[in-house]
């Protein structure tokens, strides 16, 4: 077994051994979304190694809330999940795994009240953690079409599909005065995948992190070393 494959399975399966406690730590809007990523997983075909890695990705950027000392935050530490064929397909049958058992009702739950409250819509948290992302400042298409005389952008821009207005692109990746992205920022880009789950990297720069003292990565922006920045990244994907 190659260390991605067994790291990989094992977070899964402590996920399902801790589920109790991480519903705890989580809020209600954090716990759904990592349920909706687990789904996301385990729909992904097994043979497309690298939409596995960023589906997989996208699932240990949701227990970044957890402390520090809890079993399930320590492992997403460690976890290297190296994008190859062995290892997608355990990984991704090991979270179908998972969500059998919480289908079934197997899996480890605190006892329901005589009269459990309806589950939350996911559809209206995920749309939630959306709206709370596209009210940063940002640019339109068109003008970061506009910074680049008409060619397309680089593709490590976060780009957030707004349904009112259209693609919408973070301000805080530019310098100020009209400027270019800043290299900082198109290398974490690239570290969490920003071309397949934009929302995930806006929300890595948005959100508290413990890495960094606690506040979010985008106001460290200029302030912090960008080794630092980019060393928070790659810990968080590549758990060295």
């Amino acid at each position: 077994m190659t260390p991605g494959e067994d790291s990989g399975t094992r977070l899964l399966g402590l996920i399902g051994e801790h589920l109790d406690s991480i519903r705890a730590q989580l809020t209600d809007e954090q716990y759904q979304l990592l349920l909706t990523r687990l789904r996301a997983l385990a729909e992904t075909p097994p043979d497309d190694s690298r939409a596995v890695r960023r589906a997989f990705q996208a699932v240990r950027l949701c227990l970044l809330p957890l402390p520090f000392d809890h079993p399930v935050r320590e492992a997403v530490d460690s976890v290297r999940l190296v994008a190859t064929a062995p290892v997608s397909l355990p990984v991704v049958l090991r979270t179908r795994e998972l969500l059998a058992r919480l289908t079934a009702g197997l899996a480890s739950t605190p006892a329901l009240p005589a009269e459990p409250p309806a589950p939350p819509d996911t559809t209206a948290i995920i749309a939630a953690v959306e709206r709370r992302l596209l009210r940063t400042p940002a640019l339109s298409a068109a003008e970061v079409r506009g910074r680049y005389l008409g060619s397309a952008p680089p593709p490590e821009l976060i780009r957030l599909a707004d349904p009112d207005l259209g693609d919408r692109y973070p301000e805080f990746q530019f310098e100020p005065g009209g400027g270019a992205p800043y290299e900082v920022v198109l290398e974490v880009n690239r570290v969490l995948l920003a071309d397949a789950d934009p929302w995930g990297a806006a929300d890595w720069w948005l959100s508290g992190n413990a890495w960094l003292g606690g506040g979010p990565p985008v106001a460290l922006l200029g302030i912090r070393p960008d080794r630092d920045l980019v060393g928070a990244a790659v810990a968080l994907v590549e758990g060295d």
